[in-house]
């Protein structure tokens, strides 16, 4: 996108009455968000859902005064921007109906990699949700994946943390423009994430961390991501926003359960019983219900010689000898709970006596 195009499309979302969809629709029909400007009144009465105060705004002059500020901005501060039509707009956002027509980014950002996990939860979080946390970004740092937060108190900024604690690509996805950072007390951990990922936001320099900017940030963190994670919640809370919206998108919707009292399993509890989250107890079941492969070693795995199998272990293996199940048939006929199953498979596959294939079918080796 060349710098005039970029100037008509800041332009074109700040006039009254365009939201992003009815922005897209527009731009389907006129090419261009200069063409836009460009068209008759009587071209854009055409148009179903264009009515006579959208074609008003759309001949006032106002907007370009702030668009041309924040033209200043990105230039100067050398932001990067993905136009949601550009092959550097992330690829799932992509597909959802509401994603911003622009994202602003700042940092070393490299989104070409397909695994890219949402971790999110409460602001209040406790000694067992800081304990899952970081062993579940240590458990499945071998595979490289993406992670995907939202920069807040607690199990974000924790998840941000032991992703680069791995040599993980981390994003905060931002309620607010890139000339300020919320909360304050973050701005320590900025450096660090724009070496190995960085920010996104689709708001302004003059937007502030709102209560309802977090919401609209959270479709971005639903959208973007494979699969969301909810570590910790309480009954009510944002990340749960996040993880309707990841289920209204159709991605993927995990939750760690906690103790029955816990307060801050409730939320992923609730989650669970209603069916918009399955359970997930390490990285290893995520790994097997998306159906990720571990990345290609240097020596391929190989079958030791002499291999120690706990008791689950040797009944899957000898009901796998002499055919390829799913994942599903091997929990039906051991009697594995799925969950239970991911982790077990994960350490045979290690051990070099279980093989994945495509479609959660495994192979005895």
């Amino acid at each position: 996108m060349n710098q005039n195009e970029l100037f008509f499309t800041l332009a074109l979302t700040q006039v009254e009455g365009i939201g992003t969809i009815t922005a897209k629709k527009l731009l389907h029909h006129f090419g261009t968000a200069e063409e836009i400007f460009k068209a008759k009144k009587t071209d854009l009465a055409k148009i179903d859902g264009i009515g006579k105060n959208i074609i008003n705004n759309l001949k006032k002059n106002h907007f370009f005064k702030t668009a041309e500020n924040e033209l200043q901005f990105i230039e100067k501060e050398k932001l990067s921007v993905l136009y949601f039509q550009n092959e550097n707009y992330p690829e799932k956002l992509k597909h959802c109906f509401d994603a911003p027509l622009l994202l602003f980014q700042s940092g070393n950002i490299n989104l070409s990699n397909p695994k890219i996990i949402s971790i999110v939860g409460t602001r209040n979080i406790t000694s067992y949700g800081i304990d899952f946390t970081k062993k579940f970004i240590e458990e499945i740092a071998p595979l490289n994946p993406i992670i995907i937060s939202g920069f807040a108190y607690g199990v974000d900024i924790l998840a941000h943390q032991a992703a680069l604690e791995n040599n993980l690509q981390t994003i905060a996805v931002l309620a607010h423009g890139l000339n300020q950072i919320y909360p304050k007390s973050h701005k320590k951990y900025m450096a660090k994430m724009e070496q190995n990922g960085g920010f996104l936001t689709e708001f302004w320099t003059h937007s502030k961390p709102d209560r309802e900017n977090f919401v609209k940030r959270n479709r971005i963190v639903a959208g973007i991501s494979e699969a969301t994670l909810v570590i910790e919640s309480a009954e009510k809370g944002g990340s749960l926003i996040t993880a309707q919206i990841a289920n209204d998108y159709n991605r993927e919707v995990f939750a760690v359960p906690g103790r029955v009292a816990d307060k801050y399993s409730q939320g992923c509890h609730n989650l669970i019983k209603t069916q918009r989250a399955q359970l997930i107890t390490s990285a290893a079941d995520l790994v097997y219900l998306l159906n990720w492969e571990l990345q290609k070693k240097e020596k391929p795995i190989q079958k030791q010689l002499f291999v120690s199998l706990d008791e689950n272990e040797q009944k899957i293996y000898n009901y796998l000898l002499n055919k390829n199940e799913h994942l599903d048939s091997i929990a039906i006929a051991c009697d594995i709970p799925v969950f239970k199953l991911s982790g077990l498979l994960l350490n045979m596959e290690l051990k070099g006596v279980v093989k994945p294939l495509p479609g959660k079918i495994f192979e005895a080796i």
